[in-house]
């Protein structure tokens, strides 16, 4: 007769574990979050102009006059919500994915988070230190990565997803354009003792479709990798793209691992959703 009520017991024990891994996984990404806004401050007071354009890449200048209205203050923080597909390994199959994600400009950094069926990652760059974090059925943690790697990866992440807040590609003391071609434009970032380097390809429209670099794929060697973009829409009075691809590319093959949609973007809203 003790195992009829052993059993439940077991289970109902279990249940209440996961939710209170749960609930504390909850609280820390809001702790989190909090400290990323709190660590970066507001540049609002500074607007862009047409006359920041001199002698930049013709395609990066027609970039900005088409993204960017004159008078349009700089963006200090973001958040975005989107949905998707995923892989959590190149030979794995898709995986459905929603997730949402912060930023700030004055110090670079983000926290993203992305739940499926299966588990939960955060994607993290803050105080120039980047980390991955993926916790089974969001209880048990799997992966907990960081590193020298990991700091240059989400730090180029956080460069190339620029593009859905523009200002934060304007020239900078640490940002430059440099011309390649006229559908092509070379991009370099100095923040600390890295370097990032990005080629970045527009269309004869100006839209910027993609960013490539190397990157460190997980702590492996170094791998070529591009991020594209489409789909540009007008939010917040800003040209955003609303689709965005990321691919490893090996062997001169393209090999994807992220499909987003973006379907909520706020700019200066230093707060969770």
């Amino acid at each position: 007769m003790k195992l009829k009520f052993l059993i439940p017991t077991a289970f109902g024990a279990l249940g209440l574990g996961l939710l209170l891994s749960r609930k504390i996984s909850a609280n820390q990404f809001r702790d989190e979050v909090s400290g990323l806004f709190a660590s970066s401050g507001q540049i609002s007071h500074k607007r862009f102009s047409y006359q920041q354009l001199e002698g930049l890449p013709a395609p990066v200048q027609r970039y900005f006059r088409l993204v960017l209205p004159e008078g349009q203050t700089y963006i200090s923080y973001v958040r975005l919500k989107h949905n998707g597909q995923f892989k959590s390994d190149l030979e794995k199959d898709w995986m459905d994915i929603n997730g949402e994600q912060y930023f700030t400009t004055q110090n670079p950094g983000f926290v993203w988070r992305g739940k499926t069926s299966v588990f939960t990652a955060t994607d993290k760059l803050t105080n120039g230190n980047g980390s991955l974090s993926v916790k089974l059925l969001s209880s048990v943690r799997i992966v907990n990565a960081k590193g020298e790697k990991y700091n240059q990866g989400e730090l180029l992440r956080w460069l190339g997803e620029s593009a859905w807040f523009p200002t934060n590609l304007l020239p900078s003391p640490n940002l430059k354009w440099g011309p390649i071609d006229a559908e092509t434009a070379h991009l370099t970032y100095q923040y600390n003792d890295l370097k990032l380097n990005y080629k970045v390809r527009f269309n004869p429209s100006g839209e910027i479709i993609s960013f490539e670099t190397k990157r460190y794929l997980g702590n492996t060697n170094l791998e070529s990798w591009i991020g594209k973009y489409s789909d540009y829409r007008k939010i917040n009075g800003v040209l955003v793209p609303t689709k965005a691809e990321g691919a490893w590319i090996m062997n001169g093959q393209e090999h994807p691992y992220a499909r987003f949609n973006v379907t909520e973007l706020e700019y200066d809203q230093p707060k969770l959703f």
